[in-house]
């Protein structure tokens, strides 16, 4: 039991065997309590606002009729567990979540005994809750097995894939459909438009009312609204008012031992009980500090570069503006990946595919077979989830998708499920594709106006944040293909001699490093082709190659470079930078660049440790002859 001025109850709860122990006609009181102070501490800090708002009571009502942690709850994505990490022993540290070396921003094994699943993306958490039923099974344990998934992460087919084979098993499981019509934008498919007639026939005040859903040829189906849940073998719930403690409880009490597959539809408003987070879920998902009273955001300061995701946006409207084949995809990223203005100037050739990354891919596939120009706008880490489509659906068929990958490179404070810390190595070993890493907002524009003309798949691939700062040229001309270009020269004030070969974002700590060491410095521009012709005339002039990604080096950009000069029995001395053998953790960009050593008072110190190697003596000694 804890102290904490102004909050009675929390401050006597740190595990749910405490909260167990206070009568339910309490609970209510409980859920303010969490709530305010979500809302202030969320104020000061920043993080995952809405959605956890909108779980205060699914929290509170599963730890108290579950025996947690015996019995397991996977929650899916984990951007809504803040609620269950102040249940389960957290609350204290709460101010430091998302920062480095605090809280995960989602749900953690290593953390707590209590997250039963690591998350970060969604739609994972039927098929980890089927394993866990499984497995109890087999080993004749009785436990309970829950999972809560939103009906965004419904719309992925990782979902129904879990709820075809859980179904078809008979498992014991309960599965927590909390339907708030939102994922971080407003929801969208048939899915999302059956829920809404199914409110509106029932009369219940849902999120679902502000957006009427399409036209429906056939009601006949409201009449058995868990029509489709049955036919994959799961018995049929609710729906259930998520914010009313006693019928939601009353619920799970009725559920919880059934045998056989289960779902419960609860029914949620994502950022319940702070009004301005009410009416604009999609503006506090995910908020830096606000006044909790108001809800007002501090004055933003005058930015002077753009974003690249901006510069991607605007150059999209652009493209659209001369090019009606243009047409613009997003898995549910709308925002993140800039496409507002997109989906308001041309709604007609914009496709919000829902959280289905695949289907993103296969569907620009197929528009690119018909002579569209399709646009993927993706995070890098999403892009993952859409791998094998890329190999199969665009790549061996060679068509002319351009993938616009947001997020590469260390993201910040989401962490090791959203760093872009492999998309250099998965794309370049495939076929057909085109790889692109812009240095600058211009860069940028640049490489997305050469996708654009390609006959062929193509990626370009650029960081969270501000670019440079440079004004944007009037037309963004493409680029000559598998060409980089010198942006440094040396002034010959230094030996041995180095050259620095940069991709993307890295130019510019490179460049700031090369003012120290006078060295060569490359942009690149391009992971796949590489100039290999570029290369190796840098390593006939100088006695120690760096190269610098923000990926992995395990088969990244690096990699590509080392493989150029061993086909040509090259055997300049060759330093690779980029990030380490190991899953980095969440904190600022900055920080965690600064861990891997990429910021300049990193790569400086590589260098200069590389310098004083041995097997440079030789050169050394070569250079001070010459």
């Amino acid at each position: 039991m804890t102290d904490i001025p102004g909050y009675a109850l929390l401050g006597r709860i740190q595990t749910p065997d405490e909260l167990r122990q206070l009568p339910a006609d309490e609970l209510p009181a409980l859920a303010v309590e969490m709530r305010r102070y979500l809302i202030e501490t969320l104020g000061r800090i920043g993080g995952h606002f809405a959605a956890n708002l909108g779980t205060v009571e699914l929290s509170l009502a599963l730890h108290y009729c579950l025996d947690t942690p015996h019995d397991r709850i996977v929650w899916d994505v984990g951007h809504q567990a803040y609620p269950h990490k102040m249940l389960t022993g957290r609350r204290a540290r709460l101010e430091t979540i998302r920062r480095l070396g605090g809280l995960a921003p989602f749900c953690l094994r290593a953390e707590s005994e209590y997250d039963t699943f690591g998350v970060g993306h969604s739609s994972t958490s039927i098929s980890a809750a089927a394993g866990m039923a499984a497995a109890a099974r087999l080993k004749e344990e009785t436990r309970r097995v829950v999972a809560v998934i939103g009906d965004g992460g419904m719309t992925a087919g990782m979902a129904f894939e879990a709820l075809n084979h859980a179904g078809h098993l008979g498992l014991d499981m309960l599965v927590i459909y909390n339907d708030n019509d939102m994922s971080i934008s407003e929801n969208v498919g048939a899915l999302r438009d059956h829920s809404a007639r199914l409110m509106q026939k029932l009369g219940m005040k849902a999120p679902h009312a502000a957006r009427a859903p399409r036209a429906a040829h056939n009601e006949a189906h409201l009449d058995h609204p868990g029509a489709m849940f049955e036919t994959f073998g799961f018995r049929y719930s609710g729906p259930v008012d998520g914010h009313d403690l006693p019928a939601l409880m009353q619920a799970l009490d009725g559920l919880k031992d059934a045998r056989g597959p289960q779902l419960l539809h609860v029914v949620t408003v994502k950022g319940k009980g702070f009004e301005p987070a009410e009416a604009d879920p999609i503006k506090y998902h995910g908020i830096t500090q606000f006044d909790p009273v108001t809800g007002a955001f501090p004055a933003k300061k005058s930015e002077s570069a753009p974003t690249y995701t901006q510069v991607f946006g605007d150059w999209l409207c652009r493209a659209a503006e001369r090019d009606r084949l243009v047409v613009g995809i997003t898995p549910a990223m709308r925002e993140g990946s800039g496409l507002v203005q997109f989906a308001q100037r041309f709604p007609a050739r914009y496709f919000d595919v829902g959280i289905a990354e695949q289907h993103a891919v296969t569907l620009a596939a197929g528009l690119a077979c018909e002579g569209m120009k399709p646009v993927c706008a993706i995070y890098s880490t999403f892009l993952q989830r859409g791998y094998d489509q890329l190999i199969h659906d665009v790549a061996i068929q060679n068509l002319p998708v351009l993938f616009a990958i947001d997020r590469g490179g260390l993201v910040g404070a989401d962490g090791a499920t959203h760093h872009g810390s492999f998309d250099l190595s998965y794309l370049r070993c495939i076929p057909n594709l085109v790889v692109m890493a812009p240095s600058d907002e211009n860069e940028c524009r640049r490489m997305l106006s050469t996708g654009l003309t390609l006959a062929q798949p193509s990626a370009v691939r650029y960081p969270r944040g501000n670019g440079i700062g440079l004004v944007p040229e009037h037309e963004a001309r493409p680029l000559a293909v598998g060409k980089g270009r010198i942006v440094r020269e040396a002034h010959g004030r230094r030996r041995p001699r180095v050259a620095i070969l940069a991709f993307g974002a890295m130019v510019q700590p490179a460049l700031e490093a090369a003012e120290i060491l006078d060295a060569v410095v490359a942009d690149m521009r391009f992971v796949k082709p590489l100039d290999a012709e570029l290369i190796l005339e840098l390593a006939n002039e100088n006695d120690l190659l760096v190269t610098i990604e923000d990926n992995v080096r395990l088969g990244g950009a690096g990699s590509g470079v080392n493989e150029v000069l061993v086909a040509q029995h090259h055997t300049v001395p060759v330093l690779n930078l980029g990030l380490p053998d190991q899953f980095v953790e969440h904190g600022t960009r900055e920080e965690l660049l600064a861990q891997a050593g990429l910021d300049t008072a990193g790569i400086l110190r590589a260098i200069q440790k590389r310098l004083r190697s041995r097997d440079l003596d030789e050169a050394k000694r070569g250079s001070a002859g010459g």
